[in-house]
């Protein structure tokens, strides 16, 4: 996992460097399309077929994608794909996702949750959750009903548990030391 992000640093960063001012939003996501449809295993197989070319890769892979692709996303895809590091592109695309965001002062959270947050109430906790971090939060939720109650709240290394899971760890290790 540490060799993948090892490896995508570079390419992140020098499409970031190469896409300049432009919508870095839209490049992102033709990034990330492009991560996707490299991280379907079938095409993997194709591509790691010794008499599979290069260029059949590229055009296999830009074929699959359904919107126009930017100069710059082909650029990193054919780079990505002459130096046989197609397995790389799905990290490549967390990267310069985190590049994008860190320009704009975004980051992505995670809340788990044992139970649904309404609409309303997510944009409560996000607003609170803005204050806690200091920065603007895109807040995806996930259910994870092995929390019993509360949230946990993941943004980028950086963890917030006021579950009732880790409330009652708390209170195990109190009465265990």
């Amino acid at each position: 996992m540490a060799e993948l992000a090892t490896i995508a640093r570079p390419y992140a960063e020098a499409l970031f460097k190469a896409a300049g001012v432009g919508d870095l939003a839209q490049l992102a996501g033709q990034v990330q399309a492009l991560a996707d449809v490299a991280g379907n295993a079938q095409l993997r197989q194709f591509a790691d077929n010794p008499k599979t070319t290069a260029a059949q890769v590229f055009d296999v892979i830009t074929s699959a994608i359904k919107s126009p692709v930017s100069a710059a996303a082909k650029n990193l895809l054919r780079a990505v794909v002459d130096n046989g590091r197609l397995a790389a592109l799905p990290a490549i695309a967390t990267q310069f996702h985190m590049l994008v965001n860190a320009r704009s002062g975004i980051a992505d959270a995670t809340v788990y949750s044992a139970f649904d947050i309404a609409p309303g109430q997510l944009a409560d906790v996000v607003a609170a959750l803005e204050k806690r971090f200091g920065r603007k939060l895109n807040a995806a939720v996930v259910l994870a009903p092995e929390l019993i109650g509360g949230i946990r709240v993941v943004v980028g290394d950086e963890v917030l548990d006021t579950s009732v899971k880790a409330r009652l760890e708390q209170m195990k290790m109190a009465l265990t030391a």
